[in-house]
């Protein structure tokens, strides 16, 4: 069934909310925007609580499997802008639940695991979260200090893999400790690192992504080994999701094959 509000609804009013980072913790939700999201969510299993829609975007959710269950809110166009944190709308906004495990449980299944470790910038946090998930790593954990995991940006820039990775919050000395208690090793680039591809990665791998401007160093109080990617050109470094990525590539291409998890 789909209901239709005015402009100033109370319930267009807390879906605004969660654009900033205070809304958002406040209420424990976070919202996603466009039919692709929606798409990603649907198959991710995801508990939808809510929908908002534009009339183009009811018209799109025709082929989509929503659930009837589903509350959907069509909204006007100038209502949508306010709700949307793109230039050009797309005409659908979901409204779902944070879903944040703790760092322990995280760790105890073993698989490999991806830490952010003060990453600011949510372009690349969500495209860190994209490449993590494609080279089969199970769970990213965002530090203190930098972007949070729920800032519109790195939803958009995830595709979907904020919808299916454990995630987690968690300060340096707290990440340090559980990973030395589950048996994890830590991992940092660095320019006196071994460099790829000779650097041996093991199973519990815990790659650290450091700050687009200063690094692991100015984030993690330690780690276990270092690896380095060896320039050929003359810039001067790789920005955050780049550098990730290649490391998460190389970490799926060790002896005995990519990770295998559900």
């Amino acid at each position: 069934m789909v209901t239709t509000l005015g402009a100033h609804s109370p319930k267009i009013e807390a879906v605004r909310e969660l654009r900033t980072r205070k809304g958002r913790r406040s209420q424990g939700r976070f919202t996603f925007e466009g039919p692709t999201m929606l798409a990603e969510a649907l198959r991710s299993g995801v508990a939808l609580e809510s929908l908002f829609v534009t009339p183009a975007g009811r018209v799109e959710l025709q082929s989509l499997p929503v659930s009837p269950e589903v509350p959907v809110y069509e909204v006007p166009e100038r209502a949508m802008a306010r709700l949307s944190d793109v230039e050009s709308p797309p005409g659908i906004v979901g409204v779902v639940a944070q879903r944040i495990v703790p760092l322990p449980a995280a760790l105890k299944k073993g698989y490999p695991v991806v830490l952010l470790a003060g990453v600011a910038d949510p372009g690349n946090a969500g495209t860190l979260l994209r490449s993590a998930e494609i080279f089969g790593f199970a769970a990213a954990i965002f530090g203190t200090d930098g972007v949070e995991p729920f800032n519109p940006k790195v939803v958009r820039a995830s595709m979907g893999a904020i919808f299916r990775l454990d995630l987690c919050c968690a300060a340096p000395a707290e990440v340090v400790s559980a990973a030395a208690e589950a048996g994890y090793t830590i991992v940092a680039t660095s320019r006196a690192g071994t460099p790829l591809p000779s650097f041996s990665f093991v199973e519990r791998s815990l790659i650290a992504v450091g700050n687009e401007r200063h690094g692991v160093a100015s984030w993690l109080p330690r780690w276990d080994q270092e690896v380095s990617i060896p320039h050929v050109g003359t810039g001067e470094s790789l920005n955050a999701a780049a550098a990730g990525s290649i490391l998460f590539y190389a970490f799926s291409q060790r002896e005995g094959g990519p990770p295998k998890h559900p």
